[in-house]
């Protein structure tokens, strides 16, 4: 067991090691409120990560320290019951992947006085020599199967997560859930599991200077390929019958250089403004000022448009059965309207959120602020 020096708070700051999983970008932007309260609190961070999430988090947090961590590399195929199929064939490979990263996590301990861990769900990044906290929103598996198979899915994932010091649950387990049943399961995990509140990037709508530009439609394309080029290029083919302003944001900050030149599909849209990537506030100012939004079910956007009280339009990630419970869950909840990728028509669709009674929450979403702080003072003790 590595063995580290006693903390002195009066001459060193905590010094915390954060890695977010990196199935579609949802788990990193989520982060991104928790990296800047750990700032807050007087820590220092140090952020594993891959190219594709260093490229988002870099232009949020340009002074911090990153290392490179590769992702497990799930991938996904063009229809529902292949992408299924395809995440159970790949589940040996990311067992494997488990391994290599807890072997990594060993030997930055080594290397660095690390103090504590958070991992937002990444399985091997646990030690007994520092604690280590598990983020997760999905308690109670689904798997797209069944019971049976939810049933194993969700013992696998509490024998994963039981090396953890403590799980960090980004919803609330009193009044409104966000996530339904997904955190809140019959039988909770062996380790302590604190409910943090919902957390997004993003202030309230009414917080934010009004601009005189108005965009009726904003689409916020992210989640993994081959689907989010599919959507988009559905969108784009649909977008021709809609003759309001549309933004489209396509979540690819890899190749982010602001606006980006018009794609082949969409040279003759001229009321369509493409980005490949813009920045957590840019893009608040864009739903703010956005009529409609349209969007996978990702977690981390639902609590972002949630935040924001914005009108939304859900489109699950294709055999992500995460998000079709989400979705489902919120239309039922009236906080949102969903349709299946297959069967999007936009046209449709925008008919269809016309008359949806919309319900809004006002959760200003700080509660996982003070959980952060006690945290940090545990460290300081």
């Amino acid at each position: 067991m590595t063995v580290h020096p006693k903390f002195n708070s009066s001459t060193e700051k905590p010094l915390v090691l954060l890695s977010p999983l990196d199935w579609g970008l949802g788990h990193t932007t989520r982060c991104i409120p928790v990296i800047q309260q750990l700032i807050h609190e007087g820590c220092d961070v140090i952020i594993a990560c891959n190219e594709q999430q260093k490229s988002l988090l870099e232009a949020e947090f340009p002074s911090q320290t990153y290392l490179d961590l590769p992702g497990y590399g799930m991938r996904y195929a063009k229809r529902r019951w292949l992408t299924i199929g395809r995440i159970i064939w790949q589940l040996p490979k990311l067992m494997i992947r488990v391994k290599k990263e807890n072997r990594w996590l060993r030997q930055q301990l080594k290397l660095r006085n690390i103090h504590a861990v958070i991992s937002d769900n990444r399985f091997g990044l646990h030690t007994k020599d520092v604690p280590c906290i598990f983020i997760t929103h999905q308690l109670a598996v689904q798997t797209g199967l069944g019971t049976w198979a939810n049933i194993r899915a969700q013992k696998k994932n509490y024998s994963l997560i039981k090396h953890f010091t403590e799980v960090w649950v980004p919803d609330n387990n009193k009044g409104y859930t966000i996530s339904g049943k997904l955190s809140a399961p019959k039988q909770m995990p062996a380790v302590p599991v604190k409910y943090i509140g919902g957390i997004s990037r993003f202030e309230k709508c009414n917080t934010l200077s009004a601009s005189k530009e108005i965009n009726n439609l904003l689409i916020i394309l992210s989640g993994p390929e081959p689907q989010r080029t599919i959507f988009e290029e559905l969108l784009l083919q649909q977008l021709h019958a809609f003759t309001g302003q549309v933004t489209l944001v396509r979540a690819l900050p890899e190749h982010f250089s602001g606006k980006t030149a018009q794609l082949q599909a969409a040279q003759n849209l001229s009321h369509v403004t493409i980005f490949n990537h813009v920045p957590a506030a840019e893009l608040n100012k864009l739903v703010c000022e956005a009529d409609m939004v349209i969007s996978r079910a990702g977690y981390t956007t639902v609590m972002d448009l949630l935040k924001t009280n914005k009108k939304s339009i859900l489109i699950p990630t294709p055999g992500q059965a995460e998000q079709e419970y989400l979705a489902t869950h919120l239309q039922q909840q009236q906080l949102a309207l969903t349709f299946s990728q297959m069967q999007f028509n936009l046209m449709l669709a925008l008919d269809a959120a016309s008359r949806f009674n919309y319900n809004t929450i006002s959760d200003d979403m700080n509660a996982y602020k003070e959980v952060v702080a006690a945290f940090v003072r545990s460290l300081r003790k």
